[in-house]
């Protein structure tokens, strides 16, 4: 790739890795003690940047790795953790499906039931919720800009982009499916069905980078076999 400037793969690292933590922590940052409170969405959306976040990590692996073992590791790394949120992605829809058939049953279940969604689901905090998702899409950006400044060839690195922009895209649609609902006691529903979307793009990225790692893992079992031999 040549050479690249540290600095700014280092800002843009760490940029990541506040999106993930201000995400995985959004109920904290929402200050809510129901599940219909603090929504799905926003935490869902660590599914994918977490995954953003491995595939930045795997370069500044390389970085400080030996050209010998970065192919291997790589591969194998990419082979686990892709298997690992593959998994937990289809947990979260399962988790996701479960919270929106409930929500909507009880919604429809008049009177005792709809008293029940609406005590426990109906109190979304959207302008916090707002608040943090541009927060989120603000250091996206941020990300986006000082990786560009560390190398202009990371543009180069297709699935690279087109996981940023299905991470921007995510944070689009959580935001939009906010404020979507035509009355504010419907947005635990509509945050959940993004929180379905964006687990649903989860489980395509993790399949794809599982099934990207594969020939890298066949091809350090063959020479680590003739090394032995």
């Amino acid at each position: 790739m040549g050479a690249m400037r540290k600095p700014f793969f280092i800002v843009a690292l760490v940029l990541m890795v506040l999106v993930v933590l201000l995400e995985t922590g959004a109920s904290f940052f929402l200050d809510a003690d129901a599940v219909g409170a603090v929504g799905l969405g926003i935490p869902y959306l660590a599914l994918l940047d977490g995954l953003l976040l491995f595939g930045v990590g795997l370069i500044g692996l390389g970085l400080i790795l030996p050209d010998r073992l970065q192919g291997r590791v790589q591969g194998i790394l990419t082979l686990v953790v892709s298997f690992l949120m593959l998994l937990l992605s289809l947990v979260m829809i399962y988790v996701a499906l479960a919270l929106l058939m409930l929500m909507v049953s009880l919604l429809m279940a008049v009177p005792f039931g709809t008293a029940v969604y609406f005590a426990k689901y109906a109190d979304f905090n959207t302008g916090t919720a707002a608040i943090t998702l541009s927060t989120i899409m603000g250091l996206k950006l941020g990300f986006a800009v000082f990786l560009l400044l560390a190398h202009e060839r990371f543009l180069e690195m297709k699935s690279l982009v087109f996981m940023l922009l299905t991470s921007l895209l995510a944070s689009v649609i959580v935001s939009f499916l906010h404020g979507f609902a035509p009355a504010g006691f419907l947005v635990s529903i509509t945050d959940d069905i993004a929180a379905i979307i964006i687990a649903i793009l989860a489980v395509i990225w993790a399949l794809y980078l599982l099934i990207s790692s594969i020939p890298a893992v066949i091809k350090a079992l063959r020479v680590d076999r003739a090394l032995s031999s």
